[in-house]
């Protein structure tokens, strides 16, 4: 278990900023979690994931935890359902092209999405029409307000878009395994622009297609630092559409009907028509490729330019569309 203190946090979130932390520990066990002195640790207590979705606002006072809890297992019963039990510190695209190489089906769409899987429970990841709620079928925790294990159902996890029930009892709950649910019988979800009529004889054919669409649209995190997609799509009413699309001067807004007659539209559109990509604040940007992902493009850009870059663009858009776009990056004060 590695337990420092005055920890520099730049390899751990994938927006590189130049952050440090009081204490940090990484365990690689359940029992090590349990064996940590959780009183005498510097508060706030904040447990972090891959860092694939954060945005560390400046040093923090507290302790970071990280899980090193690595496993795979498949629970093979022959049926065409199967279980497989992860531990929360996965890469999550590793164990997805170990998925589709097993020829099972359920997680391709989400291929290449970064971060772990304890923080892709966390944040219900989702793309291409399936979402992580999709897969799961239970989630094993470790309470650090009784101190105790204990489990979740998919349904007891409250999934919405990008939420869960973690998110509300951020302070109190550590995911150490998840419990997903996978299929060897056939079924592609190829609803979403780009994938229609691909090879979808198995799923690695799918998650090859899916990879290659993202490289088009998204920065590469080995080569520029991000937190992938920066805001949340805004999900309006019928009224409030017909009001984007009057503020869209003659434009076609692209949108998704969804169920109850609200509208989801997509905040990259929003944020482009508005005039945002390639716009910079100091050493960030709106990404030239993808107008929802703002990048670290000098190397060294501050928090307070990610954080100024976002509040313009809340601020146009808002004008403009009547809309307030919500971050999907957690802040981390």
């Amino acid at each position: 278990m590695r337990n420092e203190t005055n920890y520099d946090l730049s390899a751990q979130n994938t927006f590189r900023m130049k952050v440090r932390c009081a204490r940090y520990i990484e365990y690689e066990s359940v029992e090590e979690l349990e064996s940590i002195d959780f009183d005498s640790l510097p508060k706030p207590v904040k447990h972090i994931g891959g860092g694939s979705n954060l945005l560390f606002t400046g040093d923090f006072p507290g302790t970071i935890l990280h899980s090193a809890i690595k496993f795979v297992k498949y629970v093979d019963l022959g049926l065409d359902e199967v279980p497989v039990v992860v531990g929360s510190g996965v890469c999550w695209d590793e164990l997805v092209a170990q998925l589709c190489g097993h020829g099972l089906w359920g997680a391709e769409n989400l291929s290449l999405i970064p971060g772990e899987v304890g923080a892709a429970a966390v944040q219900n990841i989702g793309a291409y029409g399936v979402e992580f709620k999709d897969v799961v079928s239970g989630v094993s925790c470790y309470d650090l307000k009784e101190r105790r294990r204990c489990k979740f159902t998919a349904a007891e996890c409250r999934y919405g878009y990008r939420e869960s029930m973690f998110k509300e009892a951020a302070d109190r709950y550590v995911i150490t395994s998840v419990l997903l649910r996978l299929s060897r019988t056939a079924g592609p979800r190829l609803t979403y622009k780009g994938l229609e009529g691909i090879d979808a004889s198995d799923p690695i054919k799918v998650r090859e297609a899916v990879i290659a669409i993202r490289r088009t649209k998204l920065p590469d995190p080995e080569e520029i630092g991000s937190a992938g997609s920066f805001f949340k799509n805004p999900v309006v009413s019928a009224l409030d559409f017909a009001r984007i699309i009057d503020a869209a001067d003659g434009a076609v807004v692209p949108h998704y009907v969804l169920d109850g007659g609200f509208v989801k539209v997509p905040a990259a559109w929003m944020i482009d028509s508005c005039g945002f990509k390639g716009e910079r604040e100091g050493g960030a940007q709106v990404y030239e490729k993808q107008p929802l992902v703002i990048v670290n493009a000098s190397g060294d850009a501050s928090p307070e330019d990610v954080l100024e870059l976002e509040r313009r663009i809340i601020a146009a858009v808002h004008q403009r569309y009547g809309v307030t776009l919500s971050p999907e990056v957690e802040h981390i004060v």
